[in-house]
């Protein structure tokens, strides 16, 4: 019978992203292994479509009152017989599930009694990709080929881009404003005038930032609520560079390695959560609202390889 993993990975997208390295590495280190993701809803087609898995649970962080929710989560992790568990979530909600899964099986993450803790007491200033690798090193895991990404593709004919385009990524977390800089519209007049439109993507709540970006520069594509994570992944493929907050997307952008520009202010740390790719570049300025849109554009159209 093949030895059982399972990995947990709860959330939120950028996090998801930052483990792809170590998603990778565990699949490697365990090859003839059934190895379980266990999810949220958001990941899980994200997790089914890739070489890492066997199985995707996606009841990973049952809410309220979701009493079947819970029941399901308790008969999988105690009737999983899994044999190690690496915990990359590392929250005190993915702790209590050793409870679960039973002491018999070895656990990687901060658990109390966990055969391979990580017990480093600067876990959480590290850079999360940096955490998550000492993590599994701990485990025994020691070798983090780079992630195959080929499978994270879709096809983007029915979208009219253009030959070459920036990919404008404005939105961030609701409920940190702080996170959103406000200089798309501006940056995108200084790209057009520079010969590089711009393709706005997002959620359907980011329309309005789209529409400003619109205003200010024509012949902008606003393709916000119309893609999904694979397209996305596909967009910054082809795009000339990206520039996006420090939001989920920007870190699927970066992950590609297209040339990605992140813009960060005081509300998140890039020592800590910048994304990581081959060909990723961070502009920071507290307030965000402080970088000046000649600056972001001056930056974008260099790492883009164009004359700025």
């Amino acid at each position: 019978m093949s030895a059982r993993v399972l990995v947990i990975k709860l959330g939120a997208l950028g996090d998801v992203v930052q483990a792809f390295g170590p998603f990778a590495a565990i699949r490697a280190h365990h090859p003839g292994a059934e190895v379980t993701l266990l999810t949220t809803p958001p990941f899980a087609e994200l997790a089914r479509r890739s070489p890492w898995f066997d199985r995707v649970w996606d009841f990973g962080r049952p809410r309220g009152a979701d009493w079947s929710g819970r029941l399901s989560l308790l008969r999988a992790l105690a009737g999983g017989r899994f044999e190690r568990v690496y915990d990359l979530q590392t929250s005190p909600r993915s702790s209590r599930y050793r409870l679960l899964v039973g002491r018999r099986a070895e656990w990687s993450g901060v658990a109390r009694g966990a055969s391979h803790p990580h017990d480093n007491p600067g876990r959480n200033a590290m850079h999360t990709v940096d955490r998550q690798r000492e993590q599994l090193r701990l485990a025994g895991i020691t070798d983090f080929p780079p992630p195959d990404l080929s499978w994270l593709e879709a096809d983007l004919a029915g979208f009219g881009l253009p030959p070459r385009f920036a990919l404008l990524i404005p939105g961030a977390s609701p409920s940190r404003p702080g996170k959103r800089w406000p200089g798309f519209p501006a940056l995108a007049a200084a790209l057009a005038r520079a010969g590089l439109p711009a393709v706005v993507a997002g959620g359907a709540g980011e329309a309005p930032l789209a529409a400003a970006i619109r205003a200010a520069a024509p012949d902008a594509l606003d393709l916000t609520g119309r893609t999904g994570l694979f397209q996305l992944a596909a967009l910054a493929r082809r795009a000339t560079v990206v520039v996006g907050n420090d939001t989920g997307p920007t870190h699927l952008a970066g992950a590609t390695g297209r040339p990605t520009l992140a813009l960060f202010g005081s509300e998140s740390d890039p020592a800590r959560c910048a994304p990581r790719g081959t060909a990723v570049s961070v502009l920071r300025r507290e307030p965000i609202a402080a970088l000046p849109p000649e600056e972001v554009a001056e930056a974008a159209l260099r790492l883009g390889g164009l004359p700025a």
